[in-house]
């Protein structure tokens, strides 16, 4: 019996890599025609380099603001305050230079644009919920993103926000919030401190490996993230090595922008990013060392439901035969990352209430290893304790 499956594309028009970021900026405005462009961007960029700088020169007249204060997490009142500023400054295109919160954030902004969202209460209208994602009107005001970390949320139509009221990382998609364009340059990467930089690598490992091992696995996910996986392993030693070397951070880019392809079309993570959505809401736990404690020790458990599919993460990762959970955790070591959750100061006392939470997440429930209830997360965690 043949294969059957539905591979989906997102409304991605373009990804530019290796070229200035600025210049690659203003190339696309000009083409797209945008008149006033919005600027959504990390604080430390701003006051502290002149990468924001170099934008708005590149930009000229087309700039008409910038929003520099996106915490961590992409919280409710954050992204609100950003889509007021947009709207005041009458935007018609959104740029963002930063991390995966500000992409994430702005993603948020365009929906808040486009259904009136005015209040962090009024995001509960167009959130993505136990029903589904609610009918809403299309954002017209698209976005670019050029990203300073390796998470990857730039290619995705999903935007991971936080209710400060409940701690609790919700989503809101829309297959029309995915930029429109996304500008790699491993130039603006310099500014990012290296826990940073090789922890959202680690997170892009994490959607390889997941969408790999994942039983709604599909070739081109497969393929994508394969050649991702090994992109990744190789480039990530060689940049903390040596901080300035470009060729291998382009590399990691590239192998970050293929991470996603998997999810993007339709494959489902799995159980470290359900677990890791709530240690970082609930914790404040980066997400990307979220995915360096929990992705070997999900492995391990799930190993008796996939054994066949770890195999290939671990010829992927250039270490045919062994163990894909520990060639995993030897090499997360190797980059100097947290490996466990005592180290980031998550208690035996909490995990009744992660792994709670952790079953009403999309992606535990489609765990390739069966999880029925709590008790099985909470066997996760024991592994990662």
């Amino acid at each position: 019996m043949p294969a059957t499956g539905h591979i989906v594309f997102t409304k991605m028009d373009e990804v530019v890599y290796g070229k200035p970021a600025a210049a690659a900026v203003s190339d696309l405005v000009k083409r797209d025609g945008a008149e006033r462009v919005f600027l959504m961007v990390s604080g430390t960029l701003n006051r502290q380099t002149d990468e924001i700088d170099k934008l708005r020169r590149a930009l000229g007249n087309h700039c008409v603001g910038t929003f520099d204060r996106m915490p961590a997490h992409t919280p409710r009142a954050a992204v609100i305050a950003a889509a007021e500023q947009a709207r005041e400054a009458r935007a018609d295109l959104i740029v963002t230079l930063g991390g995966g919160s500000i992409t994430d954030g702005a993603k948020a902004v365009q929906l808040c644009l486009a259904n009136d969202i005015r209040t962090p209460e009024a995001l509960d209208r167009i959130r993505t919920g136990k029903d589904g994602t609610p009918p809403m009107t299309p954002p017209a005001v698209r976005q670019i993103s050029i990203p300073t970390t390796l998470s990857a949320g730039e290619f995705s139509h999903i935007a991971g926000v936080t209710d400060e009221r409940t701690k609790v990382k919700e989503l809101f998609r829309h297959p029309g919030i995915v930029p429109k364009a996304v500008v790699l340059d491993p130039e603006v990467t310099r500014h990012t401190p290296m826990w940073l930089f090789l922890s959202t690598g680690i997170r892009a490992v994490d959607h390889c490996v997941e969408g790999i091992c994942s039983n709604e696995a599909s070739p081109y996910g497969d393929a994508s993230a394969l050649h991702g996986l090994s992109l990744l392993t190789r480039g990530l030693p060689r940049v903390k090595a040596d901080p300035g070397d470009m060729a291998a951070r382009l590399d990691c880019q590239l192998g970050s922008w293929l991470s996603m392809a998997a999810l993007a079309a339709g494959v489902p993570m799995g159980a470290s990013h359900g677990i890791g959505y709530v240690l970082g809401a609930v914790f404040d736990v980066p997400h990307g060392h979220t995915s360096c404690i929990m992705l070997p020790s999900v492995m391990r458990w799930n190993k008796a439901a996939n054994a066949p599919r770890q195999a290939m993460v671990a010829a992927a990762m250039g270490q045919q035969g062994r163990d894909a959970g520990d060639v995993l955790d030897d090499f997360i070591r190797g980059l100097g990352m947290p490996r466990s959750l005592g180290e980031v100061n998550v208690g035996k006392e909490h995990f009744e209430r992660i792994a709670q939470q952790a079953m009403g997440t999309p992606w535990v429930p489609r765990n390739p290893r069966r999880i029925d209830g709590p008790d099985q997360v909470k066997e996760i965690l024991a592994l990662a304790a």
